[in-house]
């Protein structure tokens, strides 16, 4: 693919005062509370309490999308409900940036490149690097948590405990997207610019994304929380690239294929498959 110049965005007026930079502050550890921030402390607290336990954490396992009802559409509902109220700190970032000076709700999309039918957008060359950039690291990231299990820092992952639906594959689906469009765009495009307005450097950004991503994955163990600062770099990295232009979509993209990957593919594995993977 053929490198361009990032898109000219429209200027944003940057925290300049000490007001404006405590605000700006007091936002981001807001929104970090509300969404991925939260998880990222009772991740640790979990990590702690694993490695505290009596069982090795060889032996210890996580569950992802488990069921929550024996009824099938009383689950479905809370399944539905889970996606919906994960998604709202992701409007929340949007609004607030939208709200800064300078901004607009659309102009804002632009600019973090979650702009998809506006003008301009270009959903070939997104979708493009997203399945890139999920073949660069789902492949390592597949061999790096069987190495963690062979190692004894990863806790055995379900990656998914739903029933068997009419809607378990659909549900599945929409929880990747969830994933994707929360952790990209609050840990990644929100979190960018808002440390922009403060000042940081594309480093520190990049630094205290990727530790962001891998604090709330340390629930799965040692090793996922490395994996996942490393998928951190190369996201936060592209994103910030002369390829990847600061959009979010790419990420996004990759993001969810990732999780389809994962949880369809750990839904549809035969027993005796996930038995010899460790899975």
């Amino acid at each position: 693919m053929t490198a361009e110049r990032p898109a000219v965005l429209s200027p944003v007026a940057p925290a300049t005062t000490p007001a404006e930079r405590r605000r700006t502050t007091a936002e981001i550890w807001i929104v970090l509370g509300l969404s991925l921030g939260q998880s990222g402390v009772y991740a640790l607290v979990n990590i702690v309490a694993r490695l505290t336990a009596e069982t090795p954490l060889a032996d210890q396992s996580a569950t992802l999308n488990a069921s929550q009802s024996d009824r099938s559409l009383l689950d479905l509902t809370y399944q539905l409900l889970g996606v919906f109220f994960a998604l709202v700190p992701v409007a929340l970032a949007l609004y607030l940036l939208s709200g800064r000076a300078g901004a607009t709700w659309r102009g804002t999309r632009r600019r973090i490149g979650l702009d998809w039918g506006l003008d301009g957008a270009r959903p070939g060359r997104d979708v493009a690097w997203g399945f890139g950039l999920a073949a660069a690291i789902g492949i390592p990231g597949l061999a790096f948590y069987l190495l963690g299990r062979a190692l004894g820092i990863t806790v055995s992952v379900q990656a998914s405990a739903l029933n068997e639906h009419w809607w378990t594959v659909p549900v599945l689906v929409v929880a990747a997207l969830q994933n994707g469009l929360l952790e990209e765009v609050v840990a990644v495009a929100y979190l960018h610019e808002r440390t922009r307005d403060l000042g940081w450097s594309r480093l520190w950004f990049i630094v205290w994304s990727s530790l962001l991503r891998g604090s709330y994955h340390l629930y799965q163990g040692i090793g996922p929380f490395f994996g996942n600062v490393v998928m951190g770099i190369v996201f936060s990295w592209f994103y910030t690239s002369r390829w990847g232009r600061q959009r979010v979509v790419p990420l996004v993209v990759a993001h969810t294929l990732l999780d389809v990957v994962a949880f369809v593919g750990y839904a549809l594995l035969p027993q005796e498959w996930k038995d010899a993977l460790g899975l």
